[in-house]
């Protein structure tokens, strides 16, 4: 799994010109599966985003996760950040995990995140979506699902 991690002060998705899905300060997290995930990888990937410090303390130090601060999470799912660009000028999807495979671990991740605490909005799985945010700081993160 490969996901792009924002930290906002508000987020929310559309899709054909209505309002699905809204948070204010938390996390919006573009997530994409590949062939070779599995729930493993959407646990550790879960957990990794709740516990990752990338809000400020009193010192203004990223040192507090969005479990401490009590914020929200956006999840959307992209497969195009599966999308290999190495070769020619279109790129390759073919580590892209198929719809169903995608589906499944996908609600698996959103699942995993509420166990640990966090509200969590979605975007709508396969539907073109526009998104909306304000990225706090900025920070954008992209985190990998092996840890190596």
């Amino acid at each position: 799994m490969r996901a792009v991690v924002q930290r906002v002060s508000e987020a929310s998705v559309r899709v054909e010109g209505e309002e699905i899905s809204r948070i204010g300060r938390g996390l919006l997290v573009l997530l994409g599966v590949s062939r070779a995930d599995g729930e493993k990888e959407a646990d550790y990937l879960a957990g990794k985003i709740v516990h990752l410090r990338v809000f400020e303390d009193e010192e203004g130090r990223l040192n507090r996760s969005l479990l401490e601060t009590g914020g929200e999470m956006l999840v959307v799912s992209q497969f195009t950040l599966l999308g290999d660009c190495r070769k020619g000028r279109r790129p390759s999807f073919i580590d892209a995990a198929e719809p169903g495979q995608a589906t499944r671990l996908y609600e698996h991740f959103v699942r995993q995140t509420k166990t640990l605490g966090i509200p969590v909005q979605t975007g709508r799985f396969r539907a073109p979506m526009a998104v909306f945010l304000v990225n706090e700081g900025p920070v954008t993160l992209i985190l990998e699902s092996s840890p190596g």
